[in-house]
């Protein structure tokens, strides 16, 4: 079983999430109704957005996420249905992303 790692810097300079086949561990990355939080020491907002945009825009939208934090009604779901509902997500720019935050 390969594991790939998606450094997804943001939340900590140093963040990873971990590719499992078909399950997605973001840790503090990403969560099912939001992500990590930009505003600590070493959290960079703008790479949280490119992160968000990019990198994790690569995954298939079958794949399961299994955040870090059970902060939402269940503690997993496929990207697709969290691209549709995570607000985080929904931000086609980097000024609309931050402008959520501001």
């Amino acid at each position: 079983m390969a594991v790939t790692l998606i450094h997804t810097p943001g939340h900590t300079p140093g963040s990873q999430c971990l590719l499992v086949d078909t399950k997605l561990m973001s840790g503090d990355t990403l969560f099912l109704e939001g992500c990590g939080r930009t505003d600590l020491p070493g959290s960079d907002p703008q790479e949280m957005y490119v992160t968000l945009s990019q990198r994790l825009n690569a995954i298939s939208n079958d794949t399961v996420l299994f955040p870090g934090h059970f902060y939402a009604a269940e503690p997993s779901a496929a990207m697709g249905e969290v691209r549709a509902s995570n607000f985080v997500l929904a931000p086609t720019t980097p000024e609309r992303w931050l402008a959520m935050f501001a």
